[in-house]
């Protein structure tokens, strides 16, 4: 699994860390400070040494990671051949749709170098959603202007070059 451990930093520091933290991302941006607080109180701060494994594709954890250090890689394993897609720094956030509902992972995330993350899990995330049903509106359309924008860039970057891949984009229209 993980090797669990505890930032060092003070309880007061750690907790305004994880605040500023959430505020600054997509997911979280449009939620009011009284909600940011609760959810940066649940947070978890978890370390992975190098070669260890944040998540496995095919699992469903129910949990969004914020790389606070280190360096991570997403990978694909597919007829026994691991495929490396990219890698992720400090300041990345992944995995928030698992905090929505079930998911199944699609890859494995890897650390290629020992990571702090700060992470939440979805047990934490819906028994605070549901003190607050009213916000799941503006984590959907944060969400869904992520979507948006990762559609519209990857065309303007890509489109032309991407060749039979055109016939399976359109996740904007789900």
């Amino acid at each position: 699994m993980n090797s669990l451990e505890k930032n060092s930093s003070t309880p007061a520091s750690e907790f305004q860390e994880n605040l500023e933290i959430l505020r600054q991302t997509y997911f979280f941006s449009g939620l009011p400070l009284e909600t940011l607080k609760i959810f940066a109180y649940l947070c978890t701060t978890e370390k992975f040494r190098q070669g260890e494994h944040i998540f496995r594709q095919d699992e469903d954890d129910g949990q969004a990671f914020y790389i606070l250090d280190g360096q991570a890689r997403l990978e694909r394993t597919d007829n026994g051949k691991t495929h490396e897609i990219r890698d992720y720094k400090p300041g990345q956030f992944i995995g928030g749709l698992t905090l929505l509902g079930e998911t199944r992972r699609l890859f494995s995330l890897k650390s290629v170098a020992d990571t702090t993350c700060l992470v939440l899990n979805r047990g934490k995330f819906s028994k605070t959603m549901e003190q607050f049903p009213n916000l799941l509106t503006r984590i959907c359309n944060a969400v869904a202007q992520s979507i948006d924008t990762w559609e519209d860039r990857f065309l303007s970057d890509r489109g032309d070059q991407c060749g039979g891949c055109m016939s399976r984009l359109g996740v904007t229209l789900i």
